[in-house]
């Protein structure tokens, strides 16, 4: 650890407080349709929009219809997507110069599922057999329709609590319009410039082969992934003299990937990739571009709730959480490996130190830990290290932050609705504790509000679990791992917690098969849409309810112990629900490396 690695965190999160206001302030705007400095642009086309799809803008929608009208969005464009990967053979052949072929039915569902859900989840490499076509009009353009849905369904929970004795929550076609033209897609077509002047390519041109400097001779894989051997048991090898240097329309996919916090590379590696993450800049840049919606919706619910202390009191408990995971994930990656005795693992001015297997060199070990923490607490699963490679403690980081819920700031809206079930089951402690009927900024929380909110929580880890265990148990789950004893369990778990947590990011030891596509991909289904209806039903009935005066029973939800509450019963809900899973797998590999042994 040096005092630079510290500096540049820190740095981070005051750039990430100071742009929280101005964000927020604007979705604001946004989302209650007052006027903003783009109206002059973006309203025609949104009147246009409307007209030529039929909409009315003026139509207020109950939370039952607004729930089936998010359903059929996404199911339509799932379907889609489906269909251009099934298909991309015989789409426009100059948007696929390589002429990939058709994508496989198990592997086009968990794609589909995938990125629909805003997992991004990859079991495959892009630049080997995804055109420049599925691409663009398909993985990116759900990159922008996934972060819309997460944000419209933040903003009609934020509604319910917000507005009195109401039936509707706003109008799902509306507000998905609005965030397309006025948040998304500007800042985008900003983001993606600046991308492109860093270095990041924008093109539609083949791929480049060249010779190689120095012919390496490498082991042969399978198409299972593995390494093939002879039947002696002796690795075959291959003479590569040619590299095939990958191209494509990249920049603007980077953009959404991060802003939505998508993490679907266009490339396999990446945000490791120098094509996607090329300078010290760009990746400041993407890691303040995976918090920057999901921070300010903070300052918008405190706005649109007329609490702006309530929007910081929250804002407060996930920096926390974020804050104590950047700083186990840097001081674990920075101990080094214990395996390695005799080796120099402290920083010099020939190397940087501590455990640097899986990362960039110009990122170091501070960026890493740093980019490793703010991806897996947003939801985004964009990865500039491979997750894998970290210390059994480094790597306790991503998957706790995951299994929290997704809510240290979280996916774009998912992180918000996500952190507000958990505000209203703090209420209810705080109000059993003094013995009333809680209540939560002047509403009563119900029986059937604390019903909805914790099957919201309890859908999430049974889903993990039990597709783990399923996993752990069964040949086909096992078939493609790569490491045994908890390392091996680890991989399994951060998959499906992955998966469910609609993340992405991976322990890179596990590989893809039938099971893993078709189990994924209703997992990332059941993560996403079975937990998005309880929410929605939540919302429906806040709205509802008439505005009760506060009392001294009121517990106050602006304060530090506020924070302090929440915090508390995210970590004590995570800790009693995955704490037996860790406990065999990182906890079990970080004692059994410390004994000097491994698997």
């Amino acid at each position: 650890m040096t005092l630079n690695g510290w500096l540049q965190i820190l740095f981070y999160f005051v750039v990430v407080l100071l742009v929280t206001k101005p964000v927020g302030v604007f979705m604001a705007k946004v989302f209650n349709r007052e006027r903003t400095f783009l109206d002059p642009v973006m309203r025609p086309m949104e009147k246009l929009l409307y007209k030529l799809t039929w909409v009315d803008e003026n139509h207020e929608m109950r939370w039952t219809e607004y729930c089936i009208s998010m359903l059929l969005f996404s199911g339509v464009s799932m379907l889609l997507l489906y269909v251009f990967e099934r298909t991309q053979q015989w789409l426009p052949l100059w948007l696929n110069p390589q002429k990939f072929a058709a994508i496989p039915q198990d592997l086009a569902f968990n794609t589909a599922a995938s990125f629909t859900t805003n997992t991004n989840w990859q079991f495959y490499t892009g630049e080997q057999v995804m055109s420049y076509f599925t691409q663009m009009a398909g993985l990116a353009y759900h990159n922008f329709a996934s972060a819309a849905v997460g944000i419209v369904l933040a903003i009609a929970l934020i509604r319910g609590i917000a507005r009195r004795e109401k039936d509707t929550i706003g109008n799902f076609w509306v507000d998905t319009t609005r965030t397309f033209l006025w948040v998304l897609v500007p800042a985008c077509i900003v983001y993606a410039l600046l991308l492109v002047q860093q270095g990041v390519i924008q093109n539609f041109k083949a791929y480049d082969t060249v010779k190689v400097l120095e012919p390496q001779q490498v082991q042969r894989v399978g198409q299972d992934g593995k390494p093939v051997v002879t039947p002696d048991g002796k690795p075959v090898m291959d003479t590569v003299t040619d590299q095939t240097i990958a191209q494509g329309p990249i920049a603007s996919q980077e953009a959404i990937k991060m802003l939505g916090t998508n993490g679907g590379g266009f490339l396999n590696a990446n945000s490791a990739h120098p094509f996607e993450n090329p300078t010290p800049f760009t990746n400041f840049l993407e890691m303040l571009s995976i918090f920057v919606i999901p921070a300010g919706l903070t300052y918008t619910l405190g706005r649109m709730t007329g609490s702006q202390k309530h929007g910081w009191a929250v804002f407060a408990a996930m920096a926390i959480l974020s804050i104590a995971g950047v700083v186990v994930a840097y001081w674990a990656e920075s101990q080094g490996n214990p395996l390695l005795q005799g080796t120099d693992q402290h920083v010099s001015a020939l190397q940087p130190g501590g455990n640097m297997e899986g990362k960039e060199v110009r990122f170091g070990i501070a960026n890493s830990a740093l980019f490793t923490t703010v991806t897996t607490d947003a939801s985004c699963g964009a990865v500039n290290a491979m997750h894998d490679s970290y210390t059994p403690l480094g790597g306790l980081v991503p998957l706790v932050n995951i299994e929290l819920g997704e809510i240290v700031f979280g996916g774009t809206g998912a992180g918000m609705y996500g952190i507000l079930i958990f505000v209203v089951l703090s209420v209810f402690i705080a109000g059993l504790m003094v013995g009333r009927t809680p209540e939560y900024l002047g509403k009563k929380i119900e029986s059937y509000d604390v019903k909805m909110a914790m099957l919201y929580v309890l859908i999430f880890p049974l889903i993990i679990l039990v597709m783990a265990a399923i996993s752990a148990l069964t040949p086909s789950g096992l078939a493609t791992l790569n490491n045994a004893g908890p390392h091996g369990l680890s991989e399994i778990l951060y998959a499906f917690s992955s998966m469910a947590g609609n993340n992405g990011s991976a322990f890179a030891g596990l590989g893809p098969n039938l099971w893993y596509n078709i189990a994924g991909g209703f997992t990332m289904l059941i993560g996403r849409f079975l937990m998005m209806v309880p929410m929605v039903a939540l919302a429906g009935s806040l709205v509802r309810k008439k505005a009760v005066p506060p009392s001294a029973g009121t517990f106050p939800v602006t304060t530090p112990l506020f924070t302090v509450l929440l915090v508390s019963v995210i970590l004590i809900v995570g800790a009693l629900t995955f704490f037996p899973a860790l406990s065999l797998g990182p906890i079990l590999e970080h004692l059994l490396m410390h004994a000097g042994k491994t698997f």
